[in-house]
């Protein structure tokens, strides 16, 4: 039940629907235009690189502002009683907590209720929730998204190989079993999410990330 709870806060976080609201803002329904995916490519390509950047720093702290704010509930003002003894909330500094709150955080980005569930593919709330993990975690797999953009200038490529090396690095850091399926369950649904990026990948038509624009 605490999971639950823990990821119903975090969904309402992530309904903060932002790329929605600065493409009404700006006089059109982001679901419209572009790749009509409701997340910050698609507002960077059609709106511009200024409010394409909003999107993603709010879209970066809606799953930071989840994690932290359901991580200091239940560290300060929840009993332990509450949780068996040896209970996996109590693993790894309390990690868990925050990790479902981020997740939800991802559910609600991706399936926001009042917009009949159609929302982004999630990646800027994954990124959020990788800087609360662990700094080492971020770190590593920031770099390698970097240097996926330098090499390929494919922003899929790099949301792909971010996500996939989380779990990676958290089985490698010696998180709990918990800790590890979580963050592979939720790879694996960035992965799906993506499938259509993988298919033009695959015959050469994604489009490619440009550093002049």
């Amino acid at each position: 039940m605490f999971r639950i709870i823990c990821l119903l806060i975090g969904y309402a976080f992530g309904m903060l629907q932002t790329s929605y609201i600065v493409g009404r803002m700006s006089g059109i329904d982001i679901r419209e235009h572009g790749s009509k995916n409701a997340g910050f490519t698609n507002t960077n390509r059609v709106l511009g690189v200024k409010k394409g950047a909003i999107v993603f720093i709010v879209d970066v702290l809606k799953a930071m502002a989840a994690f932290f704010v359901v991580t200091v509930v239940y560290n300060h003002f929840l009993s332990p009683s509450f949780v068996p003894a040896g209970g996996m909330f109590f693993a790894s500094n309390n990690i868990l907590p925050g990790l479902y709150a981020g997740i939800g955080a991802i559910l609600g980005h991706v399936f926001p209720f009042y917009m009949k569930f159609k929302g982004g593919k999630g990646v800027a709330c994954a990124l959020g929730l990788i800087i609360m993990l662990d700094w080492r975690v971020m770190v590593i797999s920031f770099a390698i998204g970097l240097a996926a953009v330098i090499i390929t200038r494919f922003i899929s490529i790099a949301s792909l190989l971010i996500t996939l090396s989380v779990p990676i690095l958290l089985f490698v850091f010696g998180y709990p079993l918990e800790v590890i399926l979580l963050t592979a369950a939720l790879c694996t649904f960035i992965w799906f999410l993506h499938r259509a990026n993988i298919k033009r990948l695959l015959t050469g038509t994604e489009n490619k990330f440009s550093f002049k624009k």
